[in-house]
């Protein structure tokens, strides 16, 4: 069932799946966190080996351009010295991609027409017209290219070159891709070596908290299993020594109550039965004896009515009480059950969705009802209204409807707890054992109870059965 804004309710049907959310939640965080670091790490070196990768292939590239263009304005300027009549522009060689321009006493020799003057960084050209060699990167038609311009005053010439840097881009590009891919792959490996490293360090905890889960929710029985590792075998045997006296205490604890309960109900029993002979005879009382005898046979049923709540109590906790499952008509049943506390004239009102036969515990239902209309009847002004819904999951919902001024949201859950009473009932005659009785049999029935607003004034106590149908 599924918590409604309007108030807490009670029960323990969700606590394994809140471990297992926190658990998921811390390895999930690890995992993260492994991830991260690894990624972070990962796009620093990437980041690194990029730069020393990219200046290398760059330099490497500038310096070969160097020495091929070096070498060939070499080659031009020995043909020139050699040979007056020289047929400069077919001798012009160049690289694969490339080009070149050569400037003879103020004449431009090229050996492609689609290249000029221009097609070369004007900061180049100018470096060597000043008599200097120059080399500088730049790009024509967004291709990247680097020039060498070189000055040759013994032939009255100045030699410039063009070589293409498309091999070198694509291996920085192919680099890039490598190193993403790369840093993709460790980040989902040191995930997947968070999960496995948080699935192995978390698992003694997760024993732990699974163990600590099922002692909260009623199970004292329940142990860690024994440790291979030394540090966590202690854990374990500490966990398990804790274990083993809180439950030792408890059923101490509940031995004692049961113990006392049984002891004082045969002489409650006896009191009982003296107070009804009194009270069948009180016309032969004075008055002020009267007004007496009415406070004695109020407090010796409250205190019977303890008594039995006690014993109610102390078997649920003892586990000497089971879960017996029948098929019953809600139509039938709990009209008898409210004519038989006293409640036959209190509306009843069932969804026509619920089933015409439900499978329940007649007995534990019976106490529950039994409970609530007898709460509402002391502490709600009455009841107003009792019914049954049908829920998800096959859950079944009982409830009633008081005409009280309702249940202040801070003592919501706490009404449920025992002798726990609102601020509604202090001044009323209860045993304040009611109402954690009514929530002990419906986690017996693998629900829970809850109070909220009833719609126009007062309180809504409800109840959920699960596999109800």
């Amino acid at each position: 069932m599924p918590r409604t804004a309007a108030g807490p309710r009670v029960g323990h049907t969700g606590a394994v799946t809140d471990r297992r959310r926190r658990t998921l939640r811390l390895r999930t965080r690890v995992t993260l966190w492994f991830s991260l670091t690894a990624l972070v790490t990962t796009l620093a070196l990437a980041v690194v080996t990029y730069a020393l990768a990219r200046s290398f292939l760059i330099d490497q590239r500038l310096e070969v351009a160097r020495n091929q263009a070096e070498n060939n304005a070499r080659t031009v300027r020995d043909q020139l010295l050699a040979e007056q009549d020289i047929d400069v522009a077919r001798d012009l060689r160049n690289e694969s991609g490339g080009f070149t321009l050569l400037f003879r006493d103020g004449r431009p020799f090229v050996a492609d027409l689609s290249v000029s003057p221009e097609s070369f960084p004007l900061e180049l050209r100018t470096s060597v017209d000043q008599g200097a060699s120059a080399q500088q990167r730049f790009e024509l038609d967004d291709k990247p290219y680097v020039a060498v311009g070189i000055s040759m005053p013994a032939v009255n010439a100045k030699y410039f070159e063009a070589f293409p840097m498309d091999s070198t881009q694509r291996n920085l590009n192919a680099i890039t891709t490598a190193l993403i891919v790369g840093a993709g792959i460790t980040t989902l490996l040191a995930g997947v070596l968070g999960w496995w490293t948080s699935r192995r360090l978390l698992r003694p905890l997760s024993r732990v908290s699974h163990a600590a889960g099922e002692i909260a929710s009623g199970e004292f029985d329940a142990r860690m299993p024994p440790e291979n590792d030394p540090d966590l075998s202690r854990l374990a045997s500490s966990f398990n020594d804790m274990a083993d006296a809180v439950q030792a205490r408890i059923e101490r604890e509940a031995r004692f109550a049961s113990d006392v309960s049984h002891e004082l109900r045969s002489p409650i029993t006896a009191l009982t039965a003296a107070v009804e002979v009194l009270d069948g005879r009180r016309a032969d009382l004075p008055d002020r004896s009267q007004q007496a005898l009415d406070v004695v046979v109020t407090q010796v049923r409250r205190f019977d009515h303890m008594v039995m709540d006690l014993l109610e109590l102390s078997r649920i906790d003892a586990g000497s009480t089971e879960l017996h499952r029948e098929e019953v008509d809600l139509r039938e049943l709990l009209p008898r059950i409210a004519h038989r506390y006293g409640f036959g004239d209190v509306p009843i009102d069932i969804d026509s969705k619920v089933p015409g036969l439900v499978r329940l515990d007649k007995l534990r239902v019976e106490r529950t009802l039994a409970n609530l209309l007898e709460n509402a009847r002391e502490h709600g002004g009455g009841p107003v209204r009792l019914f049954a819904e049908p829920a998800p999951k096959r859950h079944l919902v009982l409830g009633v409807d008081d005409a009280g001024p309702g249940v202040a949201r801070s003592e919501r859950s706490r009404i449920f707890e025992r002798f726990a009473r609102g601020s509604a009932a202090r001044h009323r005659v209860g045993t304040g054992l009611g109402l954690a009785l009514v929530a002990e049999h419906a986690q017996a029935h693998g629900g829970e109870a809850w109070v909220e607003d009833r719609p126009g004034g007062g309180a809504r106590f409800k109840v959920s059965l699960s596999e109800a149908w």
